[in-house]
């Protein structure tokens, strides 16, 4: 890439970036628009521009982001959200002190070196082909080997390891308390009072799983057991549900029509309502309505009663008895009784709980192993399109396109997009993947799938995006020499060249995603059109509305990763190209502020873990701070220079630090200390409203008197028959 291109592709995302931040402050002042830009507000009751200004300063929502404090994202949000921005902000202060003492030095000692120039005269130069000097000039690249300068990018590694250890230890310590104070709050939550059982023994002849199990846990919990909830097979009556509510919505759709126009709408029976007989809508649904209501309920009695599992929820008096429950080994044999805290309600995954111990423990190296495989085989096309969206290799492959490409308007645009576009689009089509593979692991929570989803995105992402964008041109471009000499000396020296080579595609890579990424983010403007279009042509219902507008959550499966990605990338570049650390600081520092805005006003939680992904991402930074300290070995060596060993100290006092954190700091995360748990409510929890919190909406009674739910409950109903036991 010619420094015109990056330049054009700077400024044009930065243009970018203003006219979607003015769109946003227009468009959010707009009445119509209330449901995109404050759904989170409207959903709490909350009125839209409460606490917020109107005024046409489009740099209001920046003061208004930074006047808000960690305990207003925690009452809006959550704590999860509220450990995303510790993970931004202890990012961004990483990134920010290394630039402090990077910036200032290495830039100077790499200008004032002659490396480049000195290769380019004897036609040897291999890091951007003599085509991006002013740039190039500025990197580790432009050091001679062997020289002295070295010594200060060697001080950079110390300095940039040890400002990531301060911080990362700073930020476990908060993320504990911060943890801590959300699970010693006064208020009632059910997974507090609740235990998750699975790999239950068969019961003894004579007794069924309810029985079975409230035995075993009111012999060894006599005064805190209240009841169980054993898990059932919920297949069948999941699908009936599902067509019932939909049946619902039909019919509230059919009625909202024959009110708006006075005539009463009509379908046909057959497939999609495009074929068969012509019927009265509201009587048809009606009808359908009340013959899935008694298939339902005949379905109910037959789950509860005959298709139990081995697996249940089990509830206590306290939270303290439920969270030394957790921890506790309830069986001499590992496989029998496995007992866990429980996740929140709406985050269970039933079909995964009857899934045996050892079952989960192949899966879940099946799927690492298929992951493996992805990993591999996914490279194989990214790499490919790396290489071949650089201009001079297109026209390669599709010659005709050369009399447009030579057009040089359209060639400057190419370069500053093409390749960076290409790689977002195939890293848009995994994520369903990942999710699809942790859940087949037989994992019980829908955030624990996400964590799992999580770990793998970031991985692939750096053997994939980084490493394969870094080494595909240069292998597209020389893999006829090294086939030719395949000696382990040309080898290293690809790698090594490799990196300095790959700089100003990351550079242009980072300031496309914090301009047109977060830019997209804060407008809305997708979600806006396909909002306004659906409400005009499909939405005919309250609800239907809502359900066009409804936001979600901040997707922190595909969030969180493209975050590591980008720290990943600005870690490894930070020595060898010091100026990636402003780009860093910028995206860091600008999704902190878009993001605090979107959190405080528009997404909504879907979960809440309290913080339990903080330990993920603590280790994937130090994964990363890894990988920059090897790679760093590995350069260092390239330049020959004599004291590159240095680096090994600190590569070994990584894996030391993360020992460390995970000794002291994770099994708070893991389990629920005692101390955090025996602290008081403001009230006595209703027991029954806790346990039927955990009830499916697919079990739930469609009349108005209550399910005995005699096959799933158990018998010990009475809290105050317990108290007295």
């Amino acid at each position: 890439m010619e420094f015109g291109s990056f330049l054009v592709s700077l400024g044009t995302s930065a243009v970018i970036f203003v006219v979607l931040m003015l769109l946003f402050t227009w468009l959010s002042r707009k009445s119509g628009n209330v449901s995109i830009y404050y759904p989170n507000r409207i959903i709490k009751g909350l009125e839209p521009w409460e606490g917020t200004s109107l005024t046409r300063n489009p740099f209001a929502w920046m003061r208004e982001a930074f006047t808000s404090s960690e305990q207003d994202i925690v009452n809006v949000s959550g704590v999860d959200t509220a450990v995303h921005f510790v993970f931004l902000s202890t990012v961004l202060g990483i990134f920010a002190c290394s630039g402090l003492l990077l910036l200032p030095t290495l830039l100077p000692i790499a200008a004032t070196d002659h490396n480049i120039k000195t290769r380019v005269k004897n036609g040897t130069d291999t890091t951007s082909k003599g085509t991006f000097s002013q740039l190039d000039n500025l990197s580790m690249a432009n050091i001679t080997k062997k020289s002295p300068r070295l010594w200060a990018f060697l001080g950079a590694v110390y300095w940039v390891s040890l400002v990531t250890y301060f911080f990362l230890w700073k930020a476990y310590k908060h993320v504990s308390t911060l943890r801590a104070q959300a699970l010693m709050s006064a208020d009632v939550k059910p997974e507090q009072f609740a235990i998750l059982v699975r790999d239950m023994p068969s019961p003894p002849d004579g007794q069924t799983q309810k029985e079975f199990i409230d035995s075993y846990f009111r012999e060894i919990y006599p005064e805190t057991f209240y009841r169980s909830l054993v898990m059932t097979e919920n297949s069948k009556v999941n699908k009936i549900w599902e067509k019932l509510e939909g049946y619902k919505k039909k019919l509230a759709r059919a009625e909202a029509i024959s009110a708006a126009t006075n005539n009463r709408p009509t379908n046909k029976t057959g497939m999609c309502g495009l074929v068969g007989k012509k019927v009265d809508s509201i009587e048809y649904y009606t009808e359908l309505i009340n013959e899935s209501v008694a298939k339902l309920e005949t379905e109910q009695k037959a789950v509860l009663a005959e298709k139990q599992q081995t697996a249940a929820v089990v509830f206590f008096t306290t939270r303290v008895a439920a969270a030394s429950a957790a921890q506790s080994l309830h069986c001499q044999m590992v496989d029998k009784w496995t007992v866990t805290e429980a996740p929140e309600p709406r985050q269970l995954i039933w079909q995964n709980l009857n899934i045996k111990l050892f079952s989960r423990i192949l899966r879940q190296y099946v799927i690492y192993f298929v992951v493996a495989l992805t990993i591999l085989f996914y490279m194989v096309p990214i790499a490919f399109v790396s290489a071949i969206t650089t201009l001079k290799n297109l026209q390669k492959i599709i010659p005709f396109i050369k009399p447009v490409v030579d057009i040089a308007f359209i060639r400057t645009i190419l370069e500053s997009f093409l390749p960076q576009i290409a790689l977002i689009v195939f890293l848009a089509m995994l994520p369903k993947l990942l999710l699809f593979l942790s859940k087949s692991e037989g994992i019980p929570s829908q955030s624990h799938v996400i964590r799992a989803a999580s770990g793998k995105y970031f991985y692939f992402s750096v053997f994939n995006v980084f490493l394969g964008v870094t080494l595909a041109g240069t292998l597209f471009n020389t893999v006829k020499d090294i086939a030719k000499n395949p000696k382990l000396d040309m080898v290293i020296n690809l790698l090594a060249t490799s990196l300095p080579k790959s700089a100003t595609f990351f550079l242009t890579y980072v300031a496309l995603k914090f301009f047109i990424g977060y830019g997209l983010e804060l407008s809305r403007i997708i979600p806006l059109i396909i909002f306004h279009l659906k409400k005009k042509y499909l939405c005919k219902t309250e609800a239907e509305v809502k359900e066009a507008w409804y936001p979600g959550d901040l997707s922190y499966q595909t969030r969180v990763p493209g975050d590591m990605l980008i720290l990943t990338i600005t870690f490894c570049y930070s020595v060898i190209a010091p100026l990636i650390l402003v780009f860093g600081i910028t995206y860091f520092s600008l999704g902190w502020l878009v993001l605090r805005n979107q959190a405080l006003k528009v997404y909504v939680p879907s979960y809440e873990s309290y913080g339990r992904m903080w330990p993920h991402i603590h280790q994937r930074i130090l994964a990363a701070l890894f990988l920059f300290q090897v790679l760093m070995f590995g350069y260092l060596g390239a330049k020959t220079f004599f004291y590159t060993a240095l680096v090994i100290p600190l590569i070994i006092t990584s894996l030391i630090f993360g020992y460390v954190c995970r000794q002291k700091f994770y099994g708070a995360f893991e389990h629920t200390a005692l101390e955090v748990a025996c602290r008081e409510l403001k009230q006595s929890p209703d027991l029954d409203e806790i346990f039927r919190a955990y009830i499916p909406h697919s079990l739930s009674t469609h009349k108005a008197e209550e399910h005995e739910f005699k096959g799933a409950m158990s018998r010990y109903q009475d809290f105050n028959a317990i108290s007295a036991a």
